[in-house]
């Protein structure tokens, strides 16, 4: 059967739209030429997708050609310390309903996302997809990435038994629009924008981040992450379906790698945090906080081969989020 995404298609379903990355998907397909009614749109109080016969409900009548999974339980070290059951429960339970009823209603190409957590904490640098699963994970985040991990194996596993077209995607550390900016709760960098410019609001002398500041991390501008995702979408059967490692049982998943391709020290992403926000005090590194993983750089060879790189700066990624946060949470 020959699938192709376009905007002659019709019936999207965007799984978690009103989160940072589903917001963005939407926002890329409409920017692409999809139609306002081409998208299937379910807020949680409508679809909860940790509800297997609600899930299957929708399914069954909507009948959605194509499916962005980008609904998760999310956050930083704290909030994966703080919460390891919650995280594990809830994301198995919201990815086990919807790929299982998109292989069983009839749904084209399904694209779940995952995260750059579920390789092994040592792998080598860059982070190439066939590292999966060779070593053990970063503790501080495995619930979540065991369920990653899963999510990945359930879609590999329906296209090998069902001929689905399931493909997985592992974008890096994203920021931009619609993040929740909460500064326990969230990841790294849009904590930071929050303590930072409430640092600048207060006068504070100083600012103290979390951990050594030497872990290198990779950061994406979200809506070029929701760019790359309609790309994979998008592509032809010929580029499309030798990713989905259908037919192959040699531990080389259907997963591509979406990132930059550059990394940073964390202290340096916090030094231009400071400037985009306007701090110009002191910032001091807790080294009894834990510091995660070493360096989590993705080799983006992958998605780069299938004709796709990232456009924005940090800089200019960096500009857009403090405004997004000044215009939903600064007073």
């Amino acid at each position: 059967m020959t699938v192709r995404f376009s905007p002659s298609r019709r019936r999207i379903f965007v799984a978690g739209h009103r989160g940072m990355v589903g917001s963005a998907i939407a926002r890329n397909l409409l920017a692409r030429g999809y139609a306002t009614g081409d998208l299937l749109l379910r807020p949680r109080s409508e679809l909860d997708l940790t509800d297997a016969a609600a899930v299957d409900a929708f399914f069954a009548s909507e009948r959605p050609e194509y499916v962005f999974l980008a609904a998760a339980r999310v956050g930083g070290i704290h909030a994966n310390n703080s919460y390891p059951a919650d995280f594990i429960r809830d994301n198995l339970a919201v990815q086990t309903n919807v790929i299982d009823a998109a292989s069983r209603h009839g749904t084209g190409r399904l694209l779940f996302l995952g995260s750059s957590c579920i390789y092994p904490k040592l792998a080598p640098q860059p982070l190439a997809e066939d590292s999966l699963l060779t070593g053990p994970l970063e503790p501080t985040n495995r619930p979540y990435a065991l369920a990653k991990i899963a999510g990945i194996e359930m879609c590999w596993s329906y296209n090998r038994q069902f001929g689905t077209q399931f493909l997985a995607v592992m974008p890096t550390n994203l920021y931009g629009p619609g993040d929740t900016y909460h500064p326990e709760n969230s990841h790294v960098l849009p904590a930071l924008i929050r303590r930072f410019h409430e640092a600048k609001q207060a006068g504070a002398a100083s600012v103290t981040i979390w951990g050594t500041g030497t872990p290198r991390r990779e950061f994406m501008f979200v809506d070029d992450m929701a760019d790359a995702c309609v790309h994979l979408m998008e592509l032809p059967d010929e580029s499309f379906r030798p990713l989905l490692a259908a037919d192959r049982n040699d531990g080389s998943p259907p997963v591509v790698n979406i990132g930059v391709g550059t990394d940073m020290t964390i202290l340096e992403v916090a030094q231009l945090v400071a400037e985009a926000v306007g701090y110009d005090g002191l910032i001091d590194c807790d080294a009894t906080k834990p510091d995660g993983t070493p360096r989590k750089l993705l080799d983006v060879t992958r998605l780069s081969d299938l004709g796709w790189t990232a456009s924005t700066s940090i800089e200019t990624g960096l500009a857009v989020a403090y405004r997004d946060f000044q215009q939903r949470f600064a007073r």
